[in-house]
């Protein structure tokens, strides 16, 4: 004989029903205004932040620019150190910079993006493939001294470069390289697979898809990389240290083997000498570092503003 089972319309609950189960811990209006105050405390919060990070980065500026707008001439731009103060200028220093940039940009741009092209494109998903994008995100965060350290020891020492250009280009390489491949991979991850689909329904190869697809479209944030790479290159002294340690130059580099010294350097030599009249001098120097950096990323934004309009 069927039973019939019983319908959940036709089912009662038999017993007494606890209030606190069924009755709402909070009001709607309660939550609604616990919300409020949690979204203005953390706005206060973020706004708090960046104001602090502004005004302190203003603060900086300011002192720099008070202390040395007065030193800054076009004779301090065209002298070489001295040791005194009113005749110290900045030239060895501003064209070692600008050497070394430039190296640094020959080798570490095709390099990174090279390897992230690879990586992201041609590479199979093999555990050793992982284990090399493992390592070169841990060696992003290595401290700058020890790239120094290893430049001295490789390229100084070992490949007999001695303390030139080309010496203290590739360790400055060495040491961007991993950001130059970290955020061209990003870049290139950014880029939808459906424009990649559309080339080989096409007839596109691989290298196709890759020059005249990805490339295009992933510029924009590739050039976002080399611009935080090349701004880090440009102010970091301790790899310097390491390999030039000059700071008294009397001629401009001419050539890749020659000697140099870099803005950052110079700077810190003047900061740390006694005589007042170095503090100026060293100020003036943070201002033409300003303006070189201000200059290098002016123009890597151009470039991404144009392929962004472009694409």
């Amino acid at each position: 004989m069927e039973h019939e089972q019983p319908s959940l319309r036709s089912a009662r609950v038999t017993g007494p029903i606890d209030a606190s189960v069924t009755r709402p811990r909070f009001s709607v209006s309660t939550r609604s205004t616990w919300r409020r105050w949690r979204d203005r405390f953390f706005f206060v919060l973020f706004f708090a932040s960046v104001a602090i990070g502004i005004l302190g980065l203003a603060a900086l500026v300011i002192d720099v620019m008070t202390d040395g707008l007065g030193a800054l001439d076009f004779s301090f731009i065209n002298s070489y150190p001295s040791r005194h103060a009113e005749e110290s200028g900045i030239r060895a220093a501003l064209f070692g910079t600008i050497w070394i940039t430039v190296g640094t940009a020959a080798f570490a741009i095709p390099i990174g993006v090279g390897t992230a092209i690879f990586l992201e494109e041609f590479a199979p998903d093999h555990w050793s493939v992982r284990l090399v994008q493992l390592n070169i995100a841990n060696l992003a965060g290595v401290p700058s001294i020890i790239y120094g350290i290893l430049g001295l020891a490789l390229f100084v020492q070992a490949f007999a470069l001695g303390r030139s250009v080309l010496a203290g280009s590739l360790t400055m390489t060495l040491l961007v390289l991993p950001i130059v491949v970290i955020v061209s991979q990003e870049a290139i991850k950014a880029v939808p697979g459906e424009y990649r689909d559309a080339a080989f329904a096409l007839g596109a190869n691989r290298w196709q898809v890759v020059k005249t697809v990805v490339l295009p479209q992933a510029i924009p944030g590739i050039m976002s990389g080399i611009i935080l790479a090349l701004s880090r290159a440009v102010g970091e002294a301790a790899p310097m240290l390491m390999i030039s340690s000059l700071v008294f130059l009397t001629f401009i580099p001419s050539s890749p083997g020659d000697r140099f010294t870099v803005l950052p350097v110079q700077i810190f030599n003047w900061v740390s000498l006694p005589q007042p009249g170095f503090q100026a001098v060293a100020s003036a120097g943070i201002i033409v570092l300003l303006a070189v950096l201000l200059s290098l990323n002016s123009i890597a934004i151009w470039i991404r503003n144009r392929y962004q309009t472009r694409y």
